[in-house]
């Protein structure tokens, strides 16, 4: 298969999976590398293509595709010891943490997605982070971070941020 055939393959597979999929099996169905797969990406998304790429692999995003729901960002702010209970807490209470954002001195805005919809995802999230040399983005900024929240619907958003409110995790004007 020539590089243009790969790329379409890339794309159908992308479009068929109903949830990320990894560089690694991407290459081993194109039988290629994994690096060989990371410049297809980039060169479909230079093309337009809207990939998005998650702790667990490349979701092809599709605003068609996604069902009807409500989003609010919110501002955390906490040591790093206590990640994974704000993941927790957030996919616990019926939401997702589409993304987080940073406000960096030099870059300006820095946003990355998350796409965590479950303690599963949280997980692989997680023991990503524990890598010698990964850390998250908010130790760029003390522990102050955005998140993108998704939900269902209103009720279940406004759970979900009562939960983290409740457990200290969003800024209020008071910290």
């Amino acid at each position: 298969m020539n590089a243009a055939e790969r790329r379409t393959q890339i794309t159908q597979l992308l479009s068929e999976a109903d949830k990320p999929v990894s560089a690694t099996v991407l290459a081993a169905h194109c039988g290629v590398s994994r690096q060989i797969i990371v410049g297809d990406i980039a060169l479909l998304r230079a093309g337009g293509l809207a990939i998005l790429a998650t702790p667990r692999g490349y979701i092809l995003e599709n605003a068609s595709a996604v069902p009807a729901h409500a989003e609010r960002r919110v501002v955390c702010c906490h040591e790093e010891s206590r990640l994974l209970e704000e993941l927790y807490t957030v996919v616990d209470l019926g939401g997702a943490l589409i993304d987080v954002t940073v406000e960096h001195s030099v870059y300006g805005e820095i946003r990355a997605p998350l796409h965590i919809f479950s303690r599963y995802d949280a997980d692989a999230f997680y023991q990503k982070i524990q890598n010698p040399g990964a850390r998250p983005l908010c130790d760029l900024t003390g522990g102050i971070h955005l998140h993108t929240l998704r939900a269902a619907d209103e009720t279940t958003l406004d759970r979900v941020v009562r939960g983290l409110k409740e457990r200290g995790f969003l800024l209020s004007k008071d910290n």
